[in-house]
């Protein structure tokens, strides 16, 4: 097998997001399933809930973009973070993005 040469740049994003007006895990779901969806739809990106499944108010989202620029990926996970701030009824509670 060739060596294919070039740039893989892999960026990588974790969100915190708060819920305050979920009372149960299956309003939870319905809030992870639709915020998944729109970014999907949206977004060149792999986005999957990470950790803190059971608790009903916190939801924290892995987000994955490939790229062959720094930037590029990075801009798309910021970009993925500031969509959902903007159209979803949630708190940020923290956020980081890693490049690899």
């Amino acid at each position: 097998m060739d060596y294919i040469g070039g740039n893989m740049i892999i960026g990588t994003g974790k969100i915190k997001l708060h819920i305050n007006y979920s009372h149960s895990l299956k309003e939870k779901r319905m809030v992870v399933r639709s915020i998944k969806s729109r970014v999907v739809n949206k977004f060149n990106v792999s986005i999957a809930e990470v950790e803190d499944n059971d608790i009903h108010q916190i939801i924290v989202l892995g987000v994955a973009s490939v790229s062959n620029s720094k930037s590029v990926a990075d801009s798309e996970i910021q970009n993925v973070f500031n969509f959902i701030e903007d159209n979803f009824d949630v708190e940020v509670l923290d956020s980081y993005i890693e490049i690899i």
